[in-house]
């Protein structure tokens, strides 16, 4: 039988580049480094000290695939509600810490997986180094040093007046060496910039110059339409280099949508297991059937499924075959009918008003046939689940 194999994978699916590689980190149980995948994360919106909210939308997160996150930090009732946010959330959680560095050593006690720091707003920070690199080397947490464009030391701003990729790296390897003069080493960093091109540049230029672990952002990236685009173009171009070892999608949408956007860009680069993935064409005059209808239909049908199963939806006789037998299930549409392929074969025909039907049908059965070796690798825990729509 021809067709994609269900089973496990003979060899890993190839990627762009390998990892560089760099020194290794844990924030509380998910490594960050070259030795582990590339990492998925985001930040609350709520307030922090608003305990159950913020552990509710941890709780959201973490079902759409977060495997970290940042909580604000900006006030003392917030810093007081850090040690039931940390015990209780389901994954770690990262203090982000801006101008006052009292709020470090609260995080620290406070049992955070790690902490935030951004050196170009925080008093006075250059003389707390020694202080926050005890503190986290006791607990043995790590530090993210994150630099941004829009926050950059004043000394760094007056040297090359704006923030250029060079200033960004240079403030962050600055900080660095701080704390490496104190025998603090477990260290990541991002040099974040709204611009992708500046980023790509100033992560490049920091790959090269440090073995850190990088953490990749375009800060303040914009609406989800507008802010995906600007992050999968940034994440594409430095994840292909083999650079990035977590990532965070800043979007002005709801965090989950973070997830969901650094998911599915990481699958795409094949540096994360794929899971559901609906292949569609985009229509055009050949098209005899409605296209769009049909795939938004099937897609809603499979929402919830999360097994690594690649569905095509082809609404012509040009291109429609061979896309449909390639994928694991697939239809070929055309003349008011559908002609259904499952591992490359046909095995039924059926009226357009029943395709949906039919490749949710075959969809559960690939499913249920599933290694649970694949499944589990995919990160699938329990039984395939559809939504189900009429």
């Amino acid at each position: 039988m021809t067709g994609i194999s269900l089973g496990l994978p003979d060899a890993p699916p190839p990627v762009l580049a390998p990892r560089r590689k760099t020194r290794q980190l844990m924030v509380g149980n998910v490594g960050v480094g070259s030795d582990y995948p590339v990492s998925v994360q985001s930040m609350t919106t709520t307030k922090t000290h608003d305990v159950n909210a913020t552990l509710q939308q941890i709780a959201q997160l973490t079902a759409t695939g977060c495997d970290m996150v940042r909580v604000a930090c900006p006030k003392t009732i917030d810093a007081e509600a850090l040690p039931a946010i940390a015990k209780k959330s389901p994954i770690p959680v990262i203090a982000d810490i801006h101008f006052q560095p009292k709020y470090i050593f609260a995080a620290i006690d406070a049992g955070c997986a790690a902490v935030r720091v951004n050196p170009g707003n925080i008093k006075e920070f250059d003389g707390r180094v020694k202080e926050v690199a005890k503190a986290a080397g006791d607990a043995g947490i790590p530090i993210r040093i994150g630099v941004n464009a829009g926050s950059l030391d004043k000394r760094i701003m007056e040297k090359y007046g704006k923030a250029t990729p060079e200033a960004l790296v240079e403030s962050a390897l600055w900080e660095a060496s701080l704390f490496e003069e104190h025998g603090f080493g477990d260290l990541k960093i991002s040099v974040k910039h709204n611009d992708p091109v500046i980023m790509v540049e100033a992560y490049r230029q920091l790959a090269a110059q440090s073995d850190y672990p990088l953490h990749l952002g375009v800060t303040e990236a914009g609406p989800a339409f507008q802010g995906t685009i600007k992050s999968a173009v940034a994440f594409g171009a430095l994840l292909a280099e083999g650079i990035g070892d977590t990532i965070r999608t800043s979007l002005s949408a709801d965090p989950v949508e973070e997830i969901k956007v650094g998911d599915q860009i990481l699958q795409s680069m094949n540096l994360r297991p794929r899971k559901l993935e609906i292949v569609s064409c985009p229509s055009c005059g050949r098209a005899q059937v409605d296209v769009y209808s049909l795939a938004e239909r099937v897609t809603a049908g499979l929402e919830g499924m999360e097994v690594p199963l690649r569905v095509a939806v082809m609404g012509c006789v040009v291109n429609g075959p061979g896309e449909a037998r390639d994928a694991d299930l697939g239809v070929a549409s055309g003349n008011g009918k559908g002609q259904i392929f499952v591992k490359g074969e046909v095995i039924r025909t059926v009226p357009e008003d029943q395709i949906v039907e039919v490749l949710i049908e075959e969809a559960m059965k690939l499913a249920d046939e599933m290694d649970p070796e694949v499944l589990a690798a995919a990160g699938v825990t329990g039984a395939p689940q559809v939504k189900v729509t009429s």
